[in-house]
């Protein structure tokens, strides 16, 4: 079995849906990602898998237990750090997580000794006793992932973990997660709606209004679902007009723009023209967000509150 396993699985609030009949797996070590706008269904999803929602119907297995019948073994092997914080401010460093490993159950020496071990591989051994409230917004990101790790999970559960944070101390979020998954051997699930995270992940599940709409390695999935676009201005129509087999469009005057799979085949017919005289040229590869536009056809919300997204009805 894998380390999380889900088969059509829906969650309802009344007449609307927030889950709507998803299945995928993770397997044990991976970085698996969750991408999609606020709304979608991601945070659901997780609390779900987390013992925190009961689902309306179908099956989640974590670390072998099913989440309706077995919630209280899949706690005590799983981590989770939430969207929002959940330190105590008034406590310091060292007391946030030693509470957190009385929850549980860790005996006093070994947790002491998991904790000094902790906060010296993120940086914090000399931040042990200084009050959180006075921690930067990524030491707290820091010092709630590893709570998350502090009783040795299997798997861990990070849900938008850099919602809020600037572009730079995301990067040092990000390392630091890296770094601790190589050390724990940690299967990760996040939910995450920034797609230079996501780019980066084993595998992710594009998700929006509730239904799993791609699942893969995010660069296989790429390559597999969307195409280059090639953009040239030249002021010889009639040459170019040679390369309208390939579906290309005139976009405004002397601007052409074409989507293509090979864009060295293209580049050969391109050669193989003679006198047309290019004035600019470009070549843009496919990236995440355009690969998330293609399949949504919108850019990705940013919305504050999930909610639920869809009315279930005939057909649904």
């Amino acid at each position: 079995m894998n380390a999380i396993e889900v088969r059509d699985l829906f969650k309802s609030y009344n007449s609307l849906t927030a889950v709507d009949g998803i299945s995928f797996e993770v397997g044990y070590g991976e970085l698996f990602g969750f991408l999609g706008p606020n709304g979608a269904g991601k945070t659901t999803t997780i609390n779900i898998l987390c013992t925190l929602l009961k689902p309306t119907s179908g099956e989640a297995y974590v670390a072998g237990s099913e989440v309706s019948r077995e919630p209280d073994r899949i706690r005590k092997r799983i981590g989770l750090v939430f969207q929002e914080t959940t330190l105590d401010n008034e406590l310091t460093t060292f007391e946030n997580l030693l509470f957190h490993a009385y929850l549980y159950g860790l005996e006093r020496n070994t947790a002491v000794r998991r904790i000094d071990e902790l906060l010296s591989i993120v940086g914090l051994r000399n931040k042990r006793r200084e009050l959180v409230k006075h921690l930067s917004g990524g030491m707290k990101r820091r010092l709630e992932v590893i709570r998350g790790l502090l009783h040795g999970p299997g798997v861990l559960f990070l849900d938008e973990p850099t919602t809020g944070l600037d572009p730079q101390t995301r990067a040092g979020v990000w390392g630091f997660i890296k770094d601790m998954r190589k050390r724990e051997g940690t299967t990760i699930f996040v939910t995450t709606h920034y797609m230079d995270e996501a780019s980066d992940f084993d595998r992710i599940a594009i998700i929006d209004h509730g239904k799993i709409i791609a699942i893969g390695n995010p660069h296989k999935l790429i390559n597999e679902m969307s195409k280059t676009t090639v953009t040239f201005v030249t002021g010889d129509d009639d040459t170019a007009r040679q390369l309208l087999s390939y579906g290309m469009s005139r976009v405004d005057g002397g601007k052409y723009q074409i989507r293509i799979e090979e864009p060295g085949d293209f580049m050969k017919r391109m050669l193989n023209l003679s006198g047309l005289k290019i004035d600019e040229f470009a070549i843009n590869q496919p990236e995440l967000e355009d690969l998330y536009i293609s399949l949504t056809g919108t850019e990705i919300r940013d919305e504050r509150i999930e909610h639920p997204v869809r009315k279930r009805g005939h057909g649904s």
